[in-house]
């Protein structure tokens, strides 16, 4: 990207007085009405919200419309499922069928507003899994929590296949960590069956990720690459409005890198997307927060949720689905 090119972070507010001329971020609860104007090369200014240009003016303030039949008046709740039995944090805990479809109940019942359902574990360090091995961890369960939830369900896959057969299932969304680089199938099979997507950024496969991430800007860099894939499957016939961004908390970053992509984690509402955090139990949470052992970073992962929803995060991926809804409703009730 050309040095020259120019970026915009709003800086979100939640104070229940607002000034005139506040403008609201992405429809949502907050609002802004100063805006960083970024540029590579380390430069930047605070310019006031009336300044920016139209096109982004329109992307940073227009409501997010329904995805999957959910809509985003407020920050709404992924629950994980993985059925894999080597996930970092929860591996080997929902991989027997009937453990996944009553995990997958008891979510919803906490307040999940969706399903991610998993079957390829994407921590550092882990191991592609054969198509028919992901299908078969799956699809049966999408079936099952189809057939007692009725709520959206997502397909955490980089595989057209895995997509396919999930969708079959009664799975309505895709969610791929390898920002649809991985499988060129992937793509067009969502603009032909018509699904929304999450398009995730990841430097290197779950393998090598985390052997010495380098980013010039890593919050622009990100920025240009999800730019660029929100362009790629627009161009395939995805609209815009059903495409979900995620920064990729934790995927080929350091924790330095964690912690800039959460400072400027607005900036990603300027692709006129929906964003979505995924930080729940990641290891950096446990380095600062002092607990080695990821199942023990439930109150880490609540506070980087919340930190995420102050500025605007629509989707929160999380493993644990009640603590973070009473965390929302409490922190709702004092911002106003």
């Amino acid at each position: 990207m050309p040095m020259n090119q120019l970026y915009y972070r709003p800086i979100p507010r939640t104070d229940h007085l607002r000034p005139v001329g506040a403008l609201p971020l992405a429809g949502g609860w907050t609002w802004f009405d100063t805006v960083e104007e970024m540029q590579r090369g380390g430069t930047s200014r605070l310019i006031p919200a009336t300044d920016l240009p139209a096109d982004m003016h329109q992307r940073l303030t227009a409501p997010r419309a329904p995805i999957a039949t959910l809509d985003f008046a407020g920050p709404r709740l992924m629950g994980i499922l993985n059925v894999t039995p080597d996930s970092f944090s929860d591996g080997g805990e929902h991989h027997v069928f009937a453990d996944a479809v009553a995990r997958a109940q008891a979510m919803m019942a906490e307040g999940a507003h969706m399903i991610d359902v998993g079957g390829e574990s994407t921590r550092p360090g882990a191991a592609k899994v054969d198509v028919d091995e992901e299908i078969r961890r799956t699809a049966p369960v999408i079936t099952a929590v189809r057939a007692v939830l009725d709520l959206p369900i997502s397909i955490d896959t980089r595989k057209a296949a895995v997509a396919r057969a999930a969708h079959a299932a009664g799975a309505n969304v895709v969610n791929d960590v390898a920002g649809f680089t991985f499988d060129a199938a992937l793509a067009p099979f969502c603009a032909e069956a018509g699904l929304p997507v999450c398009v995730m950024h990841a430097q290197g496969d779950p393998e090598t990720m985390q052997k010495y991430p380098r980013y010039d800007h890593v919050a622009l860099d990100i920025y240009d690459f999800l730019a660029a894939r929100v362009a790629a499957l627009v161009a395939l016939g995805i609209p815009r409005e059903r495409i979900i961004v995620d920064p990729g908390i934790g995927f080929g970053k350091t924790q330095a890198h964690n912690l800039t992509l959460m400072h400027n984690l607005s900036l990603f509402h300027g692709l006129g997307c929906p964003v979505l955090l995924g930080a729940s139990r990641k290891r950096f949470i446990g380095d600062i927060g002092g607990t080695p052992d990821a199942g023990a970073r439930m109150p880490g992962s609540v506070a980087v949720a919340l930190a995420g929803v102050a500025q605007g995060a629509q989707v929160l991926r999380v493993h644990d689905v009640d603590a973070t809804r009473a965390a929302l409703a409490l922190w709702r009730a004092v911002t106003g």
